[in-house]
């Protein structure tokens, strides 16, 4: 999965706004959530095209994680993604 881009689904929310959907990202690795093994306290913000978590948000804190690489060039729309987070 080394350098791999997968076209990933969003929610448009939080570091996701305004950004294309679906979205191409790029993954180093093959790491993914098991969904069962997901707290209740976190809700899926995107999935990649076979299903994988690829986005989580924290029900109530301001608390937001992706599982690829937006500062990777092959990331589209990486740097505005960052750009979201940071102005959280």
């Amino acid at each position: 999965m080394h350098g791999k881009t997968s076209l990933i689904e969003h929610n448009g929310e939080g570091v996701f706004q305004g950004l294309n959907n679906p979205l191409t990202v790029t993954r180093y690795h093959s790491l993914v959530i098991d969904p069962p093994t997901l707290p209740s306290e976190f809700n899926v913000t995107a999935r990649s095209a076979s299903g994988e978590i690829m986005g989580i948000r924290h029900r109530e804190w301001d608390l937001e994680g992706v599982q690829f690489h937006p500062e990777s060039i092959l990331s589209e729309q990486g740097h505005q993604l960052l750009a979201n987070f940071l102005k959280r």
